[in-house]
């Protein structure tokens, strides 16, 4: 794998003081995460894997901060807290970083530092919101994925950057967020490896010879957020092949019908899955010319499993649509 090498040329560290780390040497059995390497001189103070989580990150498409519509990101998430000098301020953190990042061929997602963190210009709001859950802000609930060092309060000397990489078919993040403390920099750093069901494409070939042999086919290409039934833009594609096989095959009628794994409250999942369906049957009619007449809508959450919901992989086969022929 392709490492990013953060490269430091300003600030001369003395690793072994205890002016700045709680520790000398790394914790137990941590390691730093194969594709980003550390900054340098950093002492891992914290480690955590965490093998399937989802993770909120709260950035919008334009690369701005959005906390009322975060991307959720299934998969692994590897977390990893550094404690470097303080005389590596937030914004010294932020560029290695940055630099590092589009080396490495990481597509920068947002690159922010001090007041430019908005309203939350403090680290203890940051946290409240990011890692907290509940509570006033009502926040992310990324907490759970572990914390070995709190984040200090009033301190506004902070910084904030995620990246993105595609390796092997898999989308991966990179989170970085530094904040100074009076003893030392501490970097929290979170790894997202983004598990996606592999289904392949559906096409207008495979929901024929589907329909022919079973009478149905599972469809994985048509995407929500997280609790939410508007179509995302990366679903065109599929939409564009299930209309160009309904409208090949006009005398025929289907049932879309939305599938959920069986986490959270069955009766909103009903309804939810019900919500995707007629979702996905408008966008199927209003933009791509499939006759109305030919769909039918409906929604069984957990109903009709066709993994075990004991594991992740069954549950993210679980979450599907189905097109039915009546």
């Amino acid at each position: 794998m392709k490492t990013l090498s953060i490269m430091f040329v300003a600030v001369a560290l003395i690793a072994t003081s205890s002016l700045y780390a709680q520790r000398k040497t790394d914790i137990e059995n941590s390691k730093d995460h194969p594709l980003v390497s550390r900054f340098t001189g950093a002492v891992i103070e914290f480690y955590k894997e965490t093998k399937w989580g989802n993770y909120q990150l709260p950035i919008d498409d334009n690369g701005k901060i959005d906390w009322n519509k975060p991307k959720e990101l299934e998969g692994k998430v590897t977390r990893i807290q550094y404690t470097t000098s303080p005389d590596n301020n937030s914004e010294f953190v932020l560029q290695n970083y940055k630099a590092a990042f589009k080396k490495a061929g990481f597509i920068v997602l947002i690159s922010i530092a001090n007041e430019e963190l908005g309203e939350s210009d403090r680290p203890h709001t940051w946290g409240d919101k990011y890692y907290a859950t509940g509570g006033y802000y009502n926040g992310l609930n990324n907490g759970k994925f572990g914390m070995g060092i709190g984040l200090p309060i009033w301190k506004n000397n902070h910084a904030f950057i995620a990246a993105k990489i595609n390796q092997g078919g898999k989308d991966i993040y990179a989170v970085i967020y530094a904040v100074v403390d009076e003893k030392y920099t501490l970097i929290t750093e979170d790894i997202v490896e983004v598990e996606a069901v592999e289904t392949g494409m559906v096409s207008a070939e495979n929901i024929s010879k589907a329909i022919l042999s079973t009478g149905h086919i599972a469809v994985y290409d048509i995407l929500f957020e997280s609790g939410k039934s508007e179509i995302k833009q990366e679903s065109s594609a599929a939409l564009k092949n299930i209309a160009e096989y309904m409208n090949s095959n006009a005398a025929k009628k289907f049932f879309i019908v939305g599938h959920t794994d069986n986490t959270g409250n069955f009766e909103a999942a009903i309804i939810l899955s019900e919500n995707r369906a007629k979702a996905i049957t408008n966008e199927l009619v209003t933009k791509y010319g499939v006759k109305q007449e030919q769909l039918k809508a409906r929604g069984v959450a957990s109903l009709a499993p066709i993994e075990s919901n004991l594991t992740k992989e069954g549950r993210a086969k679980n979450r599907r649509v189905e097109i039915v022929e009546q």
